[in-house]
């Protein structure tokens, strides 16, 4: 489940970064990525779509949020956690 997991991650980021997938990496930053706020909760919104989850994201203050939004291995881990507990629910 993971590597699908990664792989829709990776595909929703690639998408609002104008990017392929295959030039995603896990230590980029949104930043990196030149993915800004408004492209950053976009992606969240398709993340929360893509896997019937809902993400406990602030877009006023990130850094105040428990969704963990660092560099795309930190959002696939937290997108990894949620499914986890959404199934184990």
């Amino acid at each position: 489940m993971s590597d699908t997991v990664r792989e829709k991650v990776i595909a929703i980021i690639a998408e609002q970064a104008v990017l392929e997938p295959a030039d995603i990496r896990p230590e980029a930053t949104m930043e990196d990525l030149g993915i800004d706020s408004l492209g950053l909760v976009e992606a969240i919104f398709a993340i929360e779509e893509t896997f019937d989850v809902s993400v406990p994201f602030n877009a006023n203050e990130p850094e105040k949020s428990d969704f963990d939004i660092s560099n795309v291995a930190a959002i696939t881990r937290a997108v990894e956690t949620l499914v986890a507990e959404q199934t184990d629910a």
